[in-house]
């Protein structure tokens, strides 16, 4: 089973600094340098697409674009890559995000695939007009999906839940192929929720021991339901030719930290009610020292950024040990990111990938299939 890679979409802006934002938490100054218009996003999905990445991540929240709409535009510059959508439940009803994946699909040629974020700081979800705690936005979450799933199958969904009511909800055209829905969270109700409802399970970037963990934990209560999920992890990448180049790179990313920026950063996050953020800031502890928590993985860029906060640093080859190392635990699927996103999509796409092809780990998605000579007919 050949690995399979997605990039992502800066919709908060881009530079050669770190853009922090997520978790409630506002995008840096220096994602001014780029803004996130539809000709540069594309200009990056377009180099995701040759490079063999099957998919790009766009993010949600008050502190970026919107990712439907800005996927929607950047897919009619593109033509293989998949979109990865992330959205939160709580903010349309189940039958009309139901139909917006139809439409996508169809628009597209199937490009979809749907990232539910149910959401984990309260003050921004009542930014949006939801006041449910945490717990209740899981169980809304599993009501969602329970209906979604229902109606891209084609039936008639009649469901009084305890947070979701619809009632004669059908799909006059179901979505070809279904988009597969990718999940992650680190509480118990968490686990519950992929267990029942997702296709792969995301982790951010733990080492691995604790990536072990999780994923035990969501194949075990799978199991239970009488499913199977995928796995996948999300890291950052700072890839290159050598190791001290890339080890010089990550320490030049941690030189323009403002102080100020990480203190205000760190307590912003601290408030934080996502299992899956306070693990991450438990890998940095807020300082600067000791970063390299595993061999190859800096949790250098949770000290400005919410969310994914861990990066593979290293020459190609040792990042590629890196991703076979996640990959023996059950990783299948690797979402990546890297500052700039354009030209670090270049350096892992042209100095990891290869690496990986090779061994027999990795397969160009889009590549044409190459007959060997002795078995294309003889014609004269």
């Amino acid at each position: 089973m050949s690995l399979t890679f997605h990039w992502f979409l800066p919709t908060n802006g881009d530079s050669r600094h770190v853009v922090g934002g997520g978790h409630g938490t506002p995008a840096t100054a220096f994602g001014r340098n780029r803004p996130p218009t539809v000709a540069y996003l594309s200009q990056i999905a377009r180099a995701a697409e040759d490079l063999g990445f099957v998919g790009a991540l766009t993010p949600t929240g008050a502190w970026c674009e919107d990712a439907w709409l800005t996927t929607a535009m950047v897919s009619q510059h593109t033509e293989r890559l998949k979109f990865l959508v992330a959205f939160r439940p709580g903010f349309v009803s189940p039958t009309l995000a139901a139909q917006m994946a139809s439409t996508f699909q169809r628009q597209t040629g199937g490009r979809l695939l749907l990232n539910v974020v149910t959401g984990g700081e309260s003050h921004e979800q009542r930014a949006y007009g939801d006041f449910l705690d945490k717990d209740a936005r899981y169980r809304r979450t599993g009501e969602f999906l329970q209906i979604v799933r229902d109606l891209w199958e084609g039936k008639t969904v009649d469901l009084a839940g305890e947070h979701l009511q619809v009632e004669d909800a059908r799909l006059a055209r179901v979505p070809d192929p279904v988009p597969e829905v990718y999940f992650g969270g680190s509480s118990p109700i968490a686990g519950e929720i992929a267990a029942r409802h997702v296709d792969v399970y995301l982790t951010w970037g733990e080492p691995p021991a604790q990536v072990a963990e999780k994923i035990a934990w969501v194949r075990g209560l799978a199991a239970k339901e009488g499913r199977t999920v995928r796995f996948g992890i999300r890291l950052h990448v700072i890839t290159r030719d050598t190791a001290e180049q890339a080890w010089a790179e990550a320490h030049k990313l941690l030189d323009g930290f403002d102080p100020d920026t990480v203190k205000s950063v760190q307590a912003g996050l601290a408030r934080s009610e996502s299992e899956g953020q306070r693990r991450m800031l438990a890998l940095h502890g807020g300082s600067r020292e000791d970063l390299e928590i595993h061999p190859n993985l800096w949790a250098g860029i949770g000290l400005v950024r919410g969310g994914a906060g861990t990066a593979l640093v290293g020459s190609h080859d040792e990042v590629a040990e890196r991703i076979k190392e996640y990959h023996a635990l059950g990783i299948d699927e690797f979402v990546l990111s890297g500052y700039p996103h354009l030209e670090e999509a270049y350096w892992f796409g042209e100095g990891v990938l290869p690496r990986l092809a090779a061994q027999g780990l990795w397969q160009h998605p889009f590549a044409p299939t190459i007959v060997p000579a002795a078995q294309v007919p003889f014609t004269s």
